[in-house]
């Protein structure tokens, strides 16, 4: 016989930063998937703005052993949409997922700032869509941290 999956209880609080970190995730996705499709593409008009877009991501800093960034941003944001859908069905999840959440959105914020660096002194020319990625995967580590420590005082 199957036993259901039992309902973990979440406090209100934590789970407004939970509803924050899932809508910022999402965009994440958004902004990940569109940088994909413009690199796959290559069509100019994607490029809105200053065109910094294209001289960023057709730099030879846009793939790792040819993979584009925005694959690793995909990854990413989809691992964080992952864990908090499934943080209220699985114990593993709501007990293991902010520290989860917290190592994916550092990792997410190191790597931007490095890359947002390669923008400003390496290419000299900014992405808004990877500035957009950078802002997000940033509000989503803050979220994570004020997740672990509501957590850990319990």
């Amino acid at each position: 016989m199957a036993h259901r999956i039992k309902l973990t209880h979440i406090e209100n609080s934590s789970s407004a930063f939970s509803w924050a970190s899932l809508v910022l995730a999402c965009l994440g996705t958004l902004d990940a998937t569109y940088l994909l499709i413009y690199k796959l593409t290559n069509i100019h008009a994607m490029c809105l703005g200053n065109g910094g877009c294209h001289d960023v991501n057709f730099s030879p800093f846009s793939q790792i052993a040819g993979i584009p960034i925005s694959v690793f941003g995909l990854v990413a944001y989809l691992g964080i949409v992952g864990i908090l859908l499934l943080e209220r069905r699985l114990k593993i999840a709501y007990e293991s997922g902010p520290l989860a959440i917290f190592g994916i959105s550092l990792a997410g914020v190191a790597f931007s700032i490095y890359l947002t660096w390669l923008e400003l002194y390496v290419i000299h020319a900014i992405c808004p869509f990877c500035v957009a990625s950078l802002v997000i995967i940033t509000l989503i580590f803050v979220l994570a941290i004020i997740r672990l420590v509501k957590q850990t005082a319990y």
